[in-house]
């Protein structure tokens, strides 16, 4: 009778413990379906804005294969020393950016788009180290192309403001913008499923506010107090943690509207670059 009461009681262990670890593997599997929603399928090319531009491929550290466009500035342009580097939201892929191409194109600077690891045509899975990876394997690229990190601004579309401002820590840039961007992963998902444990659970971070004070670059925060996924408390938190130089842009619309069609955004990128360009380290 002892032996099958114990018998009994660690079966009910196993079972307590199979299924909490059942929900931890679904908990984690809903976390990263719901920061990573790529797109496989190329919808465009930068052929469509009648610009000559680059089809790359390079590898991350860790030999992943990535994919992006290039499209230099014009030749006779003041600011064709500068490079914008995309680092594009969690959704799509880089054919979803070329009217954000186009908008920053026409500030006379280059512009350089890259997908993520498991994003359009880069190999392998999304993950927040592999992203990290891979805007270095594009700031490399720009650098082989002759660009000097001061001369590199990150530009990071909403998560890709978590990755720009990692970028910004393991690499010279000469200034990032932050464009719809939360201050962290934990922060957002608590905000879209308090139901859920997320602040403990979570294993995804992009912590942008956390690195923001050791950030020692020129900051645009760009944001919309109309933005439906991350509210603008998150930029407002953003800003406040990063060092001068700083900007903020307030914009107008959605989290997923075009904002670079406002003439806020145009007005705010413009500040950015003349600001770096009067950077000391960077002359």
């Amino acid at each position: 009778m002892e032996r099958a009461r114990k018998v009994a009681f660690f079966r009910r262990v196993g079972i307590a413990l199979a299924v909490c670890i059942g929900l931890i593997l679904v908990l984690h599997w809903f976390e990263h379906s719901q920061v990573y929603c790529p797109a496989r399928e190329l919808e465009a090319t930068p052929a469509e804005l009648g610009r000559p531009f680059e089809d790359v491929s390079f590898k991350a550290a860790d030999g992943t294969e990535l994919h992006g466009w290039f499209l230099p500035a014009d030749t006779n342009s003041p600011r064709a020393q500068i490079a914008f580097l995309i680092c594009h939201g969690n959704g799509g892929n880089i054919s979803h950016r070329l009217e954000l191409c186009a908008a920053l194109l026409k500030t006379g600077a280059s512009v350089f788009l890259f997908d993520y690891r498991g994003y359009g045509q880069s190999h392998g899975r999304p993950g927040e180290e592999g992203t990290y990876r891979d805007a270095q394997a594009a700031h490399a690229w720009l650098r082989q192309k002759g660009f000097r990190g001061e001369d590199i601004i990150a530009f990071g579309e909403s998560l890709g403001g978590g990755v720009v401002s990692e970028l910004a820590l393991r690499e010279t840039v000469g200034g990032i913008v932050l464009q719809s961007t939360f201050t962290s992963i934990p922060d957002i998902g608590g905000e879209l499923f308090p139901w859920l444990p997320v602040r403990w659970m979570s294993t995804i971070k992009y912590d942008t506010y956390t690195k923001l004070p050791r950030i020692k670059v020129p900051v645009l925060v760009m944001h919309s107090r109309a933005d439906d996924l991350a509210r603008f408390s998150h930029a407002e938190k953003n800003f406040a943690a990063a060092n001068e130089p700083k900007t903020f842009c307030e914009l107008n619309g959605g989290h997923n509207e075009a904002i670079w069609e406002q003439k806020e955004f145009g007005d705010a990128i413009e500040k950015l670059l003349k600001i770096v360009m009067k950077t000391p380290a960077r002359n």
